[in-house]
């Protein structure tokens, strides 16, 4: 009924007050039911109805900014500006964003997926604003667990040096994706029980009212309250970098928020405004699963239980699995996550392995160095981690494992494309970025057997530095019997003839299989390679093709520059071999969100279209 009355930006504003709880109750059944059909961040999103809705009401958009980060909290945000129509394609191709984008909307100030930016971007706003002689507000809201995140803390600390007018909002629910762990988290938590100090203050002030000469007392009290609450509550050490902070605040009490928002306004220099909010709020599931809920595929709303996708083990799975039984056999394997123990695979050894695993909070070049410790004192540490997510460690990787040849094994998981989350997820840099770094071991399975082998191998065999590439989703089973033994450096020939050579990285080895059926169907004579190592890669095996050979077709889910496709052109026409070489790459593009087989297709990366290019490049040779 209220939700009805949404239609364009700012109609909030035309909600009576009596009906904000009203409205924000229907905002949750909305959400409820489009993300149980399409999938999405359920958990955050439930735990900042009523935040955003304040922040709505207090602040004049689009002329005022609000950047939020990570931005997977934002689907409020887009009721409330006019997409209400968009979330029947919410994460679809085509579709609206599951984050936002500035290209999507103007009320949307800045473009977010990876965590703990916005207060980064937010001191620029401010003062680009003050440079140009502007006046409006800018809001960074940013979560308890992006403050495990040291960009936020390097922010911080610019925003007390350059004093601009500039709010943020710390959105407390007591978790990142997973449960918060570390200083940061038992910082909070201390704040969050100085609801004492409060308590203990009213009641004080009250009793002193009653009295004579009471207010007197009262007024040489709030003299000393600054040092009263220092020494109560841990979260004036903002106060101690020059940040001013109130809180904290009921995070699910609109009044008490529009008080909080509208005193920040009127604080010259940076101010925190702290709010405890539920992630999941009003759906029991997400409640009491919220890590479960964060990001889910579609679900069934009675149950909470995600719609079956016809099972079998994920990647992820097979990683956790073999993992696991060979942290069983060598006591100084440790596993590191950065936050994501479920999604990358490592709860299971945090359950079984309690000493021997770390979760860092979203810091993944800390914990890329901290993994470079370990190697250092002697142990041998995974890092599990999303291909995306592990650009933020590429100065570290470099640094402080590379060029020391530290043995550190990269889990690398969501490699390639990924599908619903868009252009800050998808893992289609990570070749380029790997094998820009000398030292740096890239192996990357065809399908769940090759990846416990390969991973076997990188614990037991290789020795420095080595990342395993593997994608997101239902781990393949594609010629689940054939591995053999894994030779550094080496591809696997799976069909040796002449003519043309398929040589595939990774998941597109089972593409490029399917691409040689279609040619075998026409009368083309074809070798099948698997890549195996992007880096080094096989360049003998390379030289000996070139003999019968007059096309070598490269075909890999990762962008063209500084790909495998690259460095064997280069390698090709340095050692002078009589063969063509077509690489079949992603475009150099960030590319949107979909599903993975559509946004293969559109890349000309399936089967058919692999197919045509060969047919094509052939007839030329």
């Amino acid at each position: 009924m209220y939700l009805e009355k949404i239609e364009k930006p700012n109609d909030i504003k035309k909600i009576p007050p009596s009906e904000y709880y009203n409205l924000a109750a229907e905002i949750r059944e909305f959400l409820i039911e489009k993300v149980s059909k399409t999938g999405g961040h359920l958990a955050s999103n439930l735990g900042v109805v009523e935040l955003t809705m304040a922040l709505h009401l207090s602040f004049n958009l689009p002329k005022d900014k609000i950047i939020w980060d990570v931005g997977h909290q934002s689907y409020t945000h887009k009721l409330l500006t006019g997409r209400k129509e968009g979330f029947d394609n919410l994460r679809k191709y085509g579709g609206m964003s599951g984050f936002p984008k500035r290209s999507e909307s103007e009320y949307d100030s800045f473009d977010t997926g990876h965590s703990s930016t916005s207060v980064s971007a937010g001191v620029g706003i401010a003062a680009a604003r003050d440079i140009l002689g502007q006046r409006y507000h800018v809001v960074s809201v940013i979560g308890d667990g992006a403050l495990t995140g040291g960009m936020a803390f390097e922010a911080l600390n610019n925003a007390s040096s350059i004093k601009k007018n500039f709010i943020i909002v710390l959105n407390d629910n007591e978790m990142s994706i997973a449960p918060n762990v570390g200083g940061i988290s038992e910082m909070l938590t201390q704040i969050r029980m100085s609801d004492k100090y409060s308590e203990l203050k009213d009641k004080v002030m009250r009793h002193l009212s009653q009295i004579p000469s009471g207010h007197d007392i009262a007024k040489k009290l709030k003299k000393t309250k600054d040092g009263i609450k220092r020494s109560i509550m841990p979260g004036q050490i903002t106060e101690s970098l020059g940040i001013n902070y109130y809180g904290p605040i009921d995070g699910h009490d609109i009044g008490g928020m529009l008080h909080a928002f509208n005193a920040a306004k009127k604080v010259k220099g940076p101010v925190i405004v702290h709010v405890l909010t539920k992630k999941g709020k009003g759906y029991h599931p997400a409640e009491s699963s919220p890590d479960s809920f964060h990001g889910i595929s579609p679900f069934d709303i009675n149950t909470g239980k995600v719609v079956s996708s016809g099972g079998g083990r994920s990647y992820a799975g097979v990683f956790s699995d073999k993992i696991c039984e060979l942290a069983a056999k060598r006591e100084d394997i440790i596993g590191i996550t950065a936050a994501m123990p479920d999604g990358t695979g490592l709860k299971r050894f945090s359950t079984e392995f309690p000493g021997r695993y770390f979760d860092v909070g979203i810091a993944e070049a800390h914990a890329v160095t901290f993994s470079a410790g370990l190697a250092a004192g002697g142990v041998l540490p995974v890092f599990a981690v999303y291909s995306s997510f592990l650009q933020r460690g590429y100065d570290q990787m470099l640094h402080d494992v590379c060029i020391q040849g530290f043995k550190v094994i990269f889990a690398l998981d969501h490699a390639g494309l990924v599908g619903s989350d868009g252009e800050t997820h998808q893992g289609i840099f990570d070749l380029s970025y790997l094998a820009s770094i000398p030292g740096m071991t890239v192996f990357a399975p065809k399908n769940a057997r090759e990846l416990e082998a390969g991973l076997e191998y990188a614990v037991n065999e290789h020795e420095g530095p080595i990342a395993l590439r593997y994608p997101s989703g239902k781990a393949s089973d594609f010629m689940a019997k054939r591995c053999p033994a894994i030779k550094p450096g080496k591809a696997e020939v799976l069909f040796r003839e002449k003519d043309i050579v398929l040589f595939a990285v990774g998941r597109m080895v089972e593409a490029a299989a399917g691409a040689r059926d279609i040619l075998k169907n026409k009368g083309y004579s074809v070798t099948l390679v698997n890549a195996r190592f992007v880096q080094p890669f096989d360049t003998a095996l390379i030289k000996r093709l070139s003999k019968d050979h007059s096309l070598l077709v490269t075909v890999e889910e990762n962008v063209l520059s500084g790909g495998f496709g690259e460095h064997v052109c280069r390698f090709v026409q340095e050692s002078r071999l009589d063969i063509n070489v077509k690489v079949c790459a992603l475009p150099d593009e960030y590319i949107e969100q979909g599903s993975v087989l559509v946004l293969l297709k559109n890349a000309g990366l399936d089967a058919e279209s692999i197919a045509k290019t060969v047919e094509k490049e052939y007839g030329k040779a």
